[in-house]
Order: structure tokens, then sequence, then C-alpha cells
């Protein structure tokens, strides 16, 4: 059964970004449509798409997120797929949280045969809440895949103090998002900054990394 992808931008941009969605929400749930559009402001064309288990919910199948490496082959077909429908040129994956780590683990296979130019996650799921013993870092460490990870310095998931003692590969780049949470959301009456601020940031940041790394 082919992926079913929700589109923003152009199908004319040079490069294209494949995002999954985190455990809980689906793939139009308003953080990832607010960052899709973001990027798809900044020039990129975003393709959405979601695992069984999510897409099984809008038929009323409430299904619990899987273990995350058990999904690695749907997003190996996404790939795939989107390639089938003529997508071309440069390819960026990842995804928000969960729909991230999971793209983290296929990357460097991805990035080896040259179907994809780098990796972005957005709010990386460095440990479960409250839970800092439990890292889902180790395949990072050798990471040889471009990566950018967006992540809010109040992500109960992994913190800036936390972040900077994990054995981390020089491909990836944090970028921290002050005051964000686990979705990038600052409290404005708090930092100053608002969600559209740091989307402008993301997008920004992604489009001058991309012409890098996808020229």
């Amino acid at each position: 059964m082919p992926t079913n992808f929700l589109f923003d931008g152009h199908d004319t941009a040079s490069v294209t970004i494949l995002l999954a969605h985190g455990a809980g929400a689906p793939m139009d749930s308003p953080s990832m449509t607010a960052t899709a559009k973001a990027l798809a402001e900044a020039g990129f064309q975003v393709a959405r798409f979601e695992f069984h288990y999510m897409a099984a919910r809008r038929y009323g199948h409430r299904k619990p997120p899987p273990r995350a490496e058990t999904v690695n082959p749907e997003y190996l077909k996404a790939i795939a797929d989107l390639r089938a429908r003529g997508v071309s040129g440069p390819l960026i994956i990842g995804g928000k949280s969960m729909g991230g780590r999971v793209a983290s683990m296929v990357a460097d296979e991805m990035f080896a045969k040259g179907e994809i130019s780098g990796l972005i996650c957005l709010g990386y799921p460095f440990h479960p809440p409250a839970k800092p013993e439990q890292l889902r870092t180790k395949h990072l460490a050798g990471l040889k895949t471009p990566t950018l990870i967006f992540q809010g310095t109040r992500d109960e998931f992994g913190t800036k103090d936390e972040v900077a003692t994990y054995d981390l590969s020089g491909a990836i780049e944090v970028v921290w998002l002050e005051d964000g949470d686990h979705d990038l959301k600052p409290r404005k009456s708090i930092s100053g900054f608002s969600t559209a601020d740091h989307l402008k940031t993301l997008a920004e940041t992604v489009k001058g990394w991309a012409g890098r790394i996808a020229s």
C-alpha cells in the first residue's frame, strides 16, 4: 500500500524535506502543520507521512506507539514511495520527536547510498521524561549524516545541561531555542519569543544549512 503524503511548498523546490510525526500526534497536528508551512515558506517542498499505527487511528483503531526501531522499515518505504512519485533532487529526512528518532536510525544507511543529504530532528527524545538514565543516544555517537537537532531549552526529553554531556557525533549540530518546550513552543511572557519567532529561526537555519550540504 503506497504511503500517503501531505505536501507543502512547490514541487519545483530544489530540496525536499520528508517529516514523520511524534509518538502521540498525527502528521497534521498544529505543531507539524506550522513547521511544514514555515519550511515551505523558506523555499522547501515538505512531505509529511504517518506510520501505520497512527494512520489506523483515523479509522477508530487506537493503537499505542510501537517501539521506535520497529517502524524503521516504514520510514525506508516512505523514502522509496516519495521517489516513486517522481520527487527527485536532494532529500532531507527527519521528524518530530519519535519521527526524528526513527529517521536518525535509518539516516546513515540512506546517506551512504546517496539517497539523502541530511537529517533534521525537531525535539529529539534523548530520554523519556524524568528518566535521564534511559538514553536514546548510542547510535548518535557515530552518526555520519549531516544533522540538525532543534531543541527547546525547556524540553523535558533532554535539557541543555544534559545534552552537553552526551557523546554526539561531530556531524550533529544542536540548535537551542530559548524557553521552547518539546514542541519548541516558548512562553512569550517569560522569554519574549513567540512560536512564530522560533519557527522563523528554524526555517532560516535549515535553509542556510541545506545550502551547504545539498548544493
